[in-house]
């Protein structure tokens, strides 16, 4: 990784530290670090590529069930005779809910087990998912029962990626972690190809009903088969004694995150997140009505499909893009700008561009490099906090993600506002564009690679864990 090469082939500072230093002399750090070592193993190699893939799956149906909705909301929006800030509004509040549970995701997780977080959150959303249907046609206010139904899909999907997260440090040897968490977070771009396809056919073969009900029984059965699999039909048990018991780590004091926030870089990659992720969840929600607005004719599996297939190999171009460049000595902060540049600078020009577009495959096109080129945050913002803040990348990537899915929900929203408002799609590409320029002004001029979570004032490091 680029944070590793700016210090060592192989290591950070602090994991050379950790290797040089004999357990009894490291002091209270080695203390947990041998503490965490001996209270927990870690998965075999055979046994982590398993892992591997069934959680690859897991985020693959993750995403199924997230942007089913999405798909289906034209459909549904006539069915149901809803306006577009109400279509709006059953869209975003699934960010309302995503932003509340990403910190107690980790909290539990890092207490009884990622994998048990995992397992009772995917069969609670993936019966949420399969049961949507169902709500919709027996409740007398459907746009109700949606807003709450996609409320709860945002609480329940928010602890996934801290739980995943939790689990690689606890069962995950370091050296292979970088492969397990790029290979998962994969399924994110995976899952949206999938839904945009198969769920396209069987929105207009058998209805939106269908896309509900087969995301939503294949996350169950994915969540029962690593239950009787992989966890050998362990029970799922989470009791309020495991939970209060201390982890390995110590929480972060109110005095070190004050200092940290008073950092302009860590100020500027929360501000760039916030509008990265804001402007992503802005696309992924209303581009699907937008194709069916301007050409209603168009072939649903076609954009549905097409901008995942190029953002896929987009994501990995970036991160070995970056790597090569720092690895050839150029300078770790400016990669960083020009991995963010790509992905709100290039992507704000062909956003632009999508506003005068009247035909399909132009469109299509543009959509689809707008995507491709929106991975390269990946190599950039979502990056450099693991530069600035190394030993409390976690947390601070959990600050940044509540705050990405809070602008998230209030960007979806003001979308269909003003799309019901001026009856124009011009105004929403004009929103997303403003929006990735600030952030991206804002990352060139502060935006920074060295490490900030060092106290210069004293001799030594002050890591912070959560």
């Amino acid at each position: 990784m680029a944070i590793l090469q700016k210090h060592g082939k192989n290591s950070s500072p602090d994991l050379v530290c950790l290797k040089e230093t004999p357990p009894d002399k490291i002091g209270v750090a080695g203390g947990h670090h041998k503490k965490w070592s001996e209270q927990n193993t870690y998965w075999p190699r055979p046994l982590a590529r398993i892992w591997t893939v069934v959680l690859l799956l897991g985020t693959c149906l993750l995403y199924c069930a997230r942007v089913a909705m999405p798909i289906c909301a034209v459909s549904m929006a006539e069915k149901f005779k809803w306006t577009k800030r109400e279509q709006g509004m059953v869209l975003g509040s699934f960010f309302w809910g995503y932003c509340f549970t990403q910190f107690l995701g980790g909290y539990v997780s890092d207490r009884v087990g990622g994998e048990k977080v995992l397992l009772l959150s995917a069969a609670a959303w993936g019966a949420m998912t399969a049961f949507t249907p169902v709500l919709a046609h027996f409740c007398s206010q459907p746009i109700f029962s949606m807003t709450l139904a996609r409320f709860l899909m945002g609480l329940l999907q928010g602890v996934h990626y801290p739980s995943l997260a939790s689990l690689c440090s606890q069962k995950v040897v370091e050296s292979e972690r970088g492969f397990l968490m790029s290979t998962v977070g994969s399924g994110s771009y995976l899952g949206s190809l999938v839904i945009g396809g198969a769920g396209s056919f069987m929105l207009e073969l058998y209805g939106w009903e269908s896309v509900f009900y087969v995301s939503g029984l294949l996350s169950v059965l994915w969540a029962y088969c690593m239950w009787k699999y992989l966890l050998k039909g362990e029970g799922p048990i989470i009791t309020l004694e495991s939970l209060g018991n201390g982890g390995p780590q110590p929480k972060l004091t109110k005095r070190q995150w004050l200092r940290l926030f008073k950092q302009p870089a860590v100020c500027a990659v929360i501000i760039t997140h916030l509008c990265t992720a804001s402007t992503f969840f802005t696309l992924l929600s209303w581009l699907p009505t937008y194709f069916k607005d301007t050409f209603p004719d168009a072939k649903g599996w076609v954009f549905n499909v097409i901008p995942w297939m190029v953002a896929i190999p987009s994501s990995l171009l970036s991160g070995c893009l970056s790597d090569h460049l720092i690895s050839q000595g150029y300078d770790t902060a400016g990669v960083r700008k020009l991995m963010q540049f790509f992905s709100m600078g290039v992507t704000s020009v062909f956003t632009l561009m999508l506003c005068g577009t009247n035909t399909f495959p132009t469109a299509v096109a543009f959509v689809s490099t707008i995507m491709g080129f929106t991975t390269f945050s990946h190599s950039g913002v979502s990056v450099n906090v693991q530069d600035l803040a190394p030993s409390c990348a976690g947390a601070l990537f959990g600050v940044m993600n509540t705050c990405g899915a809070f602008s998230g929900v209030l960007m979806v929203y003001f979308s269909g506002y003003l799309i019901e408002v001026t009856g124009s799609w011009v105004s929403v590409f004009a929103l997303i564009t403003v929006v990735n320029l600030v952030g991206l002004v804002t990352f060139l001029a502060f935006g920074e690679a060295h490490r900030v979570d060092i106290d210069s004032s004293k001799d030594r490091y002050h890591n912070i864990h959560i």
